[in-house]
């Protein structure tokens, strides 16, 4: 290639087509995690670089951080220059930085400096992770990042009606149109208002409606267990004992215990016996108290 020309003292201009931009834009999402290249094909004129095509770099070593022109990849380059664009030159080169900014390397920097050294030549970055892009280019003999770079939409001018469509496209349908008046807003702000206060009272109902549940059922469980417990638990029955009315003290000889066949009559002894017990000195001292 050729070696660095004498370069320009100002910074050029740089106008890029946007269909050249949506090119590079896609080609380098193509490949997230490994670096693309290609050339900018245009015109070179003084203070001015117009880019209006782009080539990709077939076969071009790519790598994460990385990419070089092969000599595969410059033989498909001027394959396509001479029989798309021979009125044209290369005005420079792009690639991507998948993921770390937009910045030239060292590596890209010695690309620049030795494929692309002629004044007029620039270096297109574009990073598809973030979306950032930048145009490097020789000014005062140094690789600066350029500040004058325009995107041209070649097709600006174009009358278009209220679809946005080409006049000459446009197909001549009616689209119907709502207009809401301000009594129409009036009414909707009302039924909004009557839908908002229905809902409420939707959802007081509902919180209402779940406390009774749960007070109903808190209540049917304490009841349930209750019954459970006076059927499982063992009863304590008392049995009145009888006790002398003068001495409080409970009368020798009686027994809980009843005589078959006559509830009523007591036994003495634990054998059965049907004789009455004999009275002691004191049953008959309390006897002839009572009298």
């Amino acid at each position: 290639m050729s070696q660095k020309s004498k370069s320009g003292n100002a910074q050029p201009a740089v106008v890029i087509d946007g269909e050249v931009v949506r090119k590079i834009r896609q080609h380098a999402r193509s490949s997230i995690k490994a670096e693309i290249c290609g050339v900018l094909i245009g015109r070179d004129r003084p203070g001015k670089v117009e880019i209006q095509a782009c080539i990709p770099g077939e076969n071009a070593e790519e790598a994460g951080a990385h990419v070089t022109f092969t000599q595969d990849t410059w033989e498909h380059i001027y394959q396509v220059k001479d029989k798309e664009f021979p009125d044209d030159r290369i005005v420079g080169w792009y690639h991507s930085h998948p993921g770390f900014g937009i910045f030239l390397s060292d590596h890209d920097a010695f690309i620049h400096k030795n494929f692309f050294a002629s004044p007029g030549q620039v270096a297109w970055v574009f990073d598809p992770h973030s979306d950032e892009e930048g145009c490097f280019g020789w000014v005062s003999g140094q690789i600066e990042r350029l500040s004058q770079v325009s995107v041209l939409d070649r097709r600006g001018g174009e009358r278009v009606q209220e679809n946005g469509q080409p006049e000459s496209a446009m197909a001549r349908t009616e689209i119907p149109v709502s207009v809401t008046t301000r009594d129409d807003a009036r009414g909707l702000v009302r039924h909004s208002a009557a839908a908002a206060d229905t809902k409420n009272e939707d959802t007081s109902s509902d919180s209402l409606m779940r406390l009774t549940t749960n007070v109903f059922s808190h209540l049917t469980v304490l009841l349930l267990g209750f019954l459970l417990a006076w059927y499982f638990f063992p009863k304590i029955e008392v049995v009145p004992v009888p006790v002398d009315p003068l001495t409080m003290k409970p009368i020798p000889g009686y027994s809980m215990e009843a005589v078959p066949g006559n509830p009523g009559q007591q036994s003495s002894d634990r054998g059965g016996s049907n004789q009455n017990p004999k009275p002691d000195a004191n049953t008959k001292e309390n006897n002839d108290r009572s009298k």
